[in-house]
């Protein structure tokens, strides 16, 4: 069983489901939440007494995504990065991982935690969870920060390249959707696969060691991470189908931040949103793919407290 959503356990070894290694980042403790239903995992610390940040990673990441730049928000910051539904420590349900459904449980979890207010940081498929939790919970959201993602139904392209000096970037969408193909062929490749993102999406390969690959190739082999994780794109038709009916309905009026790099999927994160939003500025970190958080963690953190600052 879950834990209460009033009781926050605190782990400092391993993690007691699936064995994974806990890797520490001083001053954070690792915590559980039930989120409506769902165990969720996060990383927690800085200022307690601050406003609240919280840091969604993408695939085929982890909360450790974040964790060159969580040292750049402690002073400032009460930070918790959460593990999204079937990433990382967190549980992997059977259910939907269409983004909004996501979003919930995301939004239980920071209520779990003590916070009714919040900014919001996310990358690539945590951006997608981040742009839906806007919608449906936006006067709970002070700001919202939206790294390197095209969003579904929003400007996540329908079709697929297939001019190869851009397909690479894309060409995964379409695989992930096949359904049972890429478990078959990825069981026990995790760790190439999970290099192969990493180090072709960077633009210096060399940000990430071994011992990076070894982590996320754990967290996506350990009980139905895989699954879990294509989950995201099988269900991006939903998620985009509820975008547009939110947006029927409204236009975001909180802050965004749209945060591009040099080398990134989507070259003007701001200019994509500006369509769907009232209050959008954008940044773009140079000498950096993909991968913004670990490429050029000071910048990132930068221009998350900047956001901040202007904002207040």
């Amino acid at each position: 069983m879950t834990e209460p959503a009033t009781a926050v356990g605190q782990v400092s070894e391993a993690d007691p489901v699936r064995g994974l290694p806990l890797h520490g980042l001083d001053g954070f403790t690792h915590r559980w939440v039930d989120a409506d239903g769902i165990r969720l995992h996060a990383v927690e610390g800085g200022r307690p007494a601050g406003p609240a940040v919280v840091l969604l990673a993408g695939f085929p990441q982890t909360w450790q995504a974040w964790r060159k730049v969580v040292p750049g928000l402690a002073d400032r910051f009460r930070v918790i990065a959460i593990d999204l539904p079937g990433q990382g420590h967190s549980e992997r349900p059977e259910g939907s991982y269409d983004t909004h459904t996501v979003a919930a449980h995301v939004h239980a979890a920071v209520k779990a935690l003590g916070v009714s207010a919040y900014w919001l940081a996310a990358h690539d498929i945590g951006a997608w969870v981040a742009f839906s939790l806007a919608l449906n919970h936006e006067s709970r959201l002070r700001g919202v920060a939206l790294l390197d993602a095209g969003i579904p139904g929003i400007t996540l392209p329908e079709s697929i390249p297939t001019d190869p000096a851009r397909a690479w970037k894309t060409w995964h969408f379409a695989f992930h959707l096949v359904p049972d193909l890429p478990e078959t062929l990825l069981a026990g490749r995790e760790r190439d696969y999970v290099g192969w993102f990493l180090k072709t999406k960077a633009l210096s390969p060399d940000v990430f060691d071994d011992t990076d690959l070894d982590h996320y190739a754990a967290a996506l082999a350990a009980d139905g991470g895989l699954r879990a994780s294509l989950a995201y794109y099988r269900d991006a038709a939903e998620s985009a189908r509820r975008n547009h009916q939110a947006l029927n309905r409204q236009r975001l009026t909180v802050p965004i931040l749209g945060i591009s790099s040099s080398h990134g999927s989507i070259p003007d994160m701001a200019a994509s949103m500006r369509p769907w939003a009232d209050n959008v500025t954008g940044v773009v970190v140079p000498d950096a793919g993909h991968y913004i958080p670990d490429e050029q963690p000071e910048a990132a953190a930068a221009a998350l407290l900047g956001f901040v600052a202007d904002a207040d």
